[in-house]
This record gives structure tokens, C-alpha cells and sequence, in this order.
């Protein structure tokens, strides 16, 4: 009975380190890469023009070039034949998905109009609010993953994630406002 057990054991650890190895590694970087590179591009067209519609456009279309390199990226970076990380075409779905998915996060409050009715906040300075709330959420989601996935610590998790965010919201910010 304990052999039976054991090989069972040893064929579910095998599937999670299959599963970690297919999607979550690449759908991780992703995200991670999505989150955090698409920060300073879209906090710097949201600084230098002040307009939510031009930020949106920067916005979108880092969130969907950051996918498409990502998900090139993953599905050329090796046929898993050698690490057993599984079929490349997969790998660079999940990356590319997950990558335009973490920059279009933080893009899609500055679709809110550049004017609003009277009575309502500055659309510039709610659209700005909000992506850094998203951002907020995305890095503590990204803690999460790593925490139950990759079995590191949230709070180191999310440190490093938020430290990672912070310095590239600021390059964002700082050459955005020159």
C-alpha cells in the first residue's frame, strides 16, 4: 500500500511540476513582464501629455507589443525537447496572453474620456488613480502566483515584485514629467 502511495505521490508531484513547467512558469514571466515592463512607457505618455486618450494608445500598444515579443520569445527560447517544458507554441500562447493581459491592466482606466461632465473628478488625475491601483492588485496577484506556485514567500514575493514595479513606475513618471 505505502508503494502504491508513494508512486501515486510521485506521479501527482510530477503533474504539478509538468503544469508549473507548461503554464504557469510562462504565463508568470508574462504577467510579470507585462505588469511591470509597460509601466514606464505608459506612465510617461500619461506625464508628457497629460490626455488619457494618447496614454490609452501607448498604452494598448505596448500592452499588445510586449505580447506578441513574449509570446516569440517563450515559443523560440527552446523545443522542450531538452527541459521537458512542453510544446513551444502553448509556452508562447500562455506568455503572450498573459503579457498583453498584465499591461492592459494598468492601460485601461486612462480609456475614461479626457473630459467629463461637470461635478466630476479630473478624468486625467482619476484615469492615473485607478492604473495605480491596478498596478497595486496586479503586484500583489504576481505575489500570490510565485507564493503558491513557486514556493517563495509572499512577503519576500511581494517585496521584490513591488521593488521591481516601483523603480520602473518612477523611470516612468520622472521621464515623463522632463
Amino acid at each position: 500500500m505505502a508503494a502504491v502511495l508513494e508512486s501515486s505521490g510521485g506521479a501527482a508531484a510530477d503533474a504539478h511540476r509538468t503544469f508549473v513547467l507548461r503554464y504557469v512558469q510562462p504565463g508568470l514571466a508574462g504577467l510579470i513582464d507585462g505588469s511591470v515592463s509597460t509601466l514606464a512607457p505608459i506612465f510617461a505618455a500619461a506625464f508628457a501629455t497629460g490626455h488619457n486618450g494618447a496614454t490609452f494608445l501607448v498604452g494598448l500598444a505596448a500592452s499588445v507589443g510586449a505580447g506578441i515579443s513574449m509570446g516569440f520569445t517563450e515559443a523560440l527560447s527552446d523545443d522542450g525537447s531538452v527541459t521537458g517544458r512542453g510544446d513551444p507554441l502553448m509556452r508562447g500562447l500562455v506568455c503572450g496572453a498573459m503579457t498583453t493581459l498584465g499591461g492592459l491592466g494598468h492601460t485601461v482606466p486612462y480609456a475614461i474620456p479626457d473630459t467629463l461632465p461637470a461635478g466630476w473628478p479630473n478624468p486625467f488625475l482619476l484615469a492615473t488613480t485607478l492604473a495605480v491601483l491596478v498596478v497595486a492588485v496586479e503586484l500583489v496577484v504576481i505575489a500570490a502566483i510565485r507564493t503558491r506556485f513557486m514556493a517563495t514567500p509572499f512577503w519576500r514575493a511581494a517585496m521584490q515584485v513591488m521593488l521591481g514595479g516601483a523603480l520602473v513606475l518612477a523611470a516612468g513618471i520622472l521621464i515623463g514629467s522632463a
